[in-house]
């Protein structure tokens, strides 16, 4: 709770400056003209942003054992199912956070994810290829990766700045639409101003996002490293490299999960949610 206020204040904070910066370069006059006020179309982006972002946050959990095919597992039918709720009871104890949902979805991909609205009420499942493709010490470690990025409120987090930037890109479209078309009577032009604005400004927040969600992960295998043993990281991003995973078929899940396309291309390489897996292995070998 402290993270979302901390972080609404700093963009009411971000939003007020706007709003000047708006008025000392003239924009304020030329969106007059087309009856808008500044102030006000950030207030709407912002409603719109964030009311987007947490309508899927809250959903996340229902969305993601949907999509993904996740069987919950209420009572473990087997010992690797019991090893598993034990290990995620374990280390969720030891991160400080609640006793997530534990589920497995059905995929030889190997992979993992953590999703759920807060640090007290999130699920962390793992695919079937994982668990029979890795070794219990190497799984272990996934789990560790998956529950720090529950402890560290990541989730939230993702879609608060999501939530942000859906509200500038909205609202600096339209202000290149007014600027755009100055004459009320083009609506037309002022249309395909705010939707090419929107496309252009949104790839650009695409980047952010994912620059962000790059940055998650290292702190996650570190996070990882720490509740089950650096080398037990390390040896589980190698079993990674050696299966060549591929990201979760859900793409609102992706940043998520415990690998994703390791392309090398250096766009390419701009739009990944996680970062390359050779460059993972190189931190947690490099920390102290």
């Amino acid at each position: 709770m402290q993270r979302i206020i901390l972080f609404v204040l700093t963009n009411m904070a971000v939003l007020f400056l706007a709003s000047i910066i708006s008025h000392v370069l003239g924009l304020d006059a030329v969106l007059a003209q087309r009856g808008i006020h500044f102030g006000a179309l950030l207030a709407l982006g912002a409603v719109y942003g964030f009311m987007s972002s947490f309508i899927s946050l809250l959903m996340s959990k229902w969305t993601a054992k949907r999509a993904m095919g996740v069987r919950v597992i209420t009572q473990p039918a087997t010992g690797q199912e019991t090893w598993l709720v034990e290990t995620v009871r374990r280390q969720a104890a030891e991160a400080g956070v609640g006793m997530p949902e534990v589920g497995i979805f059905d995929s030889p991909e190997l992979n993992a994810f953590a999703t759920g609205a807060s640090r007290n009420h999130a699920l962390v499942a793992v695919s079937s290829g994982l668990l029979a493709a890795m070794s219990a010490d190497e799984a272990e470690a996934v789990i560790g990766h998956e529950l720090t990025h529950v402890a560290n409120g990541d989730m939230v987090t993702l879609s608060l700045l999501q939530g942000v930037l859906n509200a500038f890109v909205f609202a600096i479209a339209r202000v290149v639409g007014a600027v755009v078309d100055r004459d009320d009577r083009r609506g037309g032009i002022y249309f395909i101003a705010v939707m090419v604005a929107q496309v252009v400004l949104g790839f650009l927040a695409s980047l952010i996002v994912m620059w962000f969600s790059r940055q998650r992960e290292f702190r996650a295998d570190a996070g990882g490293a720490r509740l089950a043993g650096r080398e037990k990281m390390i040896n589980a991003l190698r079993a990674l490299q050696r299966n060549h995973p591929g990201e979760l078929a859900s793409a609102q899940l992706a940043a998520f999960g415990i690998a994703g396309g390791d392309r090398g291309v250096s766009l390419q390489k701009l739009m990944m949610s996680h970062p390359p897996l050779d460059e993972r292995i190189a931190a947690l070998q490099n920390a102290r």
